[in-house]
């Protein structure tokens, strides 16, 4: 008895000691509004020393204290004005075998004000947790989808819905194609609609990089370039697609994984294998699905769609407008082989931007590089070309106008081009070369 005596009494002190230095401001009350306790914060906020044994109306202004002690409804949250400041209160009635016996009284925050930088504080932290949250999935998130495929061509279009079909599976992908293709666009778009849309997306360097397979747990790895791989990293590469699992330096025991694999090439895998630069065995744990994206010199028709997406988006990127291009420009682009393909297109474009003078890519904007045995990057005999397209461009206003007896509009019509369009090229091509043969 003389224990629990001794250990109550510690309980008391403890309980006063918490009360009396509670951050918060603590008031107590009976049913009649007289006032029990009040902690020492409270004491200093409203700056009365000995409030005990008071009325609460005397002693707190705009209290509501006695006022929950006769409906006995609590209320939480309050704002309450003191000192000719707004603070927040909570006023709660206390019960006791189903009768009050006192009412709570809390202030939660001495200044309104005190709410509203917190309520800042945390939108701050809101914001920047969204912040990071977009970065992390911009990271090992997909970037593109499949809407962000342009292409009206047989070939792209049948490679796009086979795409569409596989990404629904989680069966391993093959993307192969010449450089610029696309194959990281399709990869992207492939886990964007898949299951694992939500997971990582992790790319792993063709020299290797430890980590990567657990980053892309639960998600999709792309294997960029995997035809360049050396030999040691793909016999440590097809352990991993085997066993499904990896071991990490210093762990006791291995990690499963479930992963998503897609790999990419523009090289011939069956020449590397012939040559023993690629496993074979590795090859056909990779070789389940194989998308094969044209070059874009087999999709030609798809080139004013690419044009006018990679415009959009170079005019975004850049701040520069672009109203338009010269019916020159759109016969150089077409004549072109495209050994870089929508890479090199993409290219060409913003180079051509940064170039012209005003808002319109003309012929001299465009520069196509192409290679040769003494430089592997020179620029085309473009003036030749582009001199060989004025010609025949001339010699059919002329025809035309010729045909039509001199009716200009008429002619227009005849050759399939706008009243304006046929102006602009008379006048740059016709009207100055007389101009400089008079001159």
């Amino acid at each position: 008895m003389v224990f629990q005596t001794a250990a109550s009494a510690e309980y008391l002190k403890l309980v006063e000691a918490v009360f009396e230095q509670a951050y918060e401001c603590i008031v107590v009350t009976n049913p009649e509004g007289i006032i029990l306790m009040m902690n020492h914060t409270y004491r200093n906020f409203i700056g009365i020393a000995n409030p005990i044994g008071r009325h609460v109306t005397s002693v707190i202004e705009n209290t509501r204290m006695h006022i929950v002690a006769k409906t006995g409804l609590a209320e939480l949250a309050e704002v309450q004005r003191i000192n000719g400041r707004d603070m927040i209160a909570n006023r709660v009635p206390i019960y006791r075998d189903g009768n009050m016996i006192a009412v709570l009284g809390t202030v939660m925050f001495q200044d309104v004000r005190q709410l509203h930088a917190l309520s800042a504080t945390v939108d701050q932290l809101k914001q920047e947790l969204d912040y990071y949250k977009g970065e992390l999935q911009r990271k090992l998130g997909a970037v593109y989808r499949f809407e962000q495929i342009v292409s009206t061509s047989d070939l792209m279009n049948k490679c796009k819905e086979l795409a569409m079909k596989v990404a629904k599976s989680n069966t391993t992908v093959l993307i192969t194609g010449e450089s610029g293709t696309g194959k990281e666009l399709f990869a992207h778009a492939i886990h964007a609609a898949s299951q694992r849309a939500m997971g990582p997306f992790t790319g792993a360097l063709r020299k290797g990089k430890k980590g990567k397979f657990e980053l892309a747990d639960r998600g999709t790895i792309l294997l960029d370039e995997v035809g360049d791989m050396p030999l040691a990293l793909q016999a440590k590469l097809l352990r991993v697609l085997q066993e499904k699992e990896v071991e990490r330096v210093g762990a006791s025991r291995p990690i499963s994984l479930d992963v998503r694999v897609i790999a990419s090439t523009n090289k011939d895998m069956f020449a590397l294998m012939k040559a023993g630069k690629f496993r074979e065995d590795l090859f056909y744990r990779l070789h389940v699905v194989t998308l094969t994206i044209p070059p874009l010199r087999d999709r030609l028709e798809d080139l004013p769609h690419l044009v006018e997406s990679i415009q959009e988006q170079l005019m975004e990127s850049t701040g520069i407008v672009l109203k338009g291009m010269d019916e020159e420009v759109w016969e150089l682009l077409r004549y072109h082989r495209w050994p870089g393909n929508v890479r090199e297109l993409r290219n060409v474009l913003e180079r051509a931007m940064h170039m012209m003078e005003g808002s319109w890519i003309r012929a001299e904007h465009i520069l196509l590089p192409t290679s040769t045995s003494g430089n592997p990057m020179v620029q085309s005999s473009l003036p030749i070309l582009k001199d060989w397209l004025a010609k025949a461009e001339r010699e059919a206003l002329l025809r035309a106008v010729q045909l039509t007896g001199g009716n200009k509009r008429e002619a227009a019509k005849l050759l399939g081009i706008s009243k304006s369009s046929f102006y602009h090229k008379w006048e740059r091509l016709i009207d100055r070369q007389m101009q400089q043969v008079k001159q």
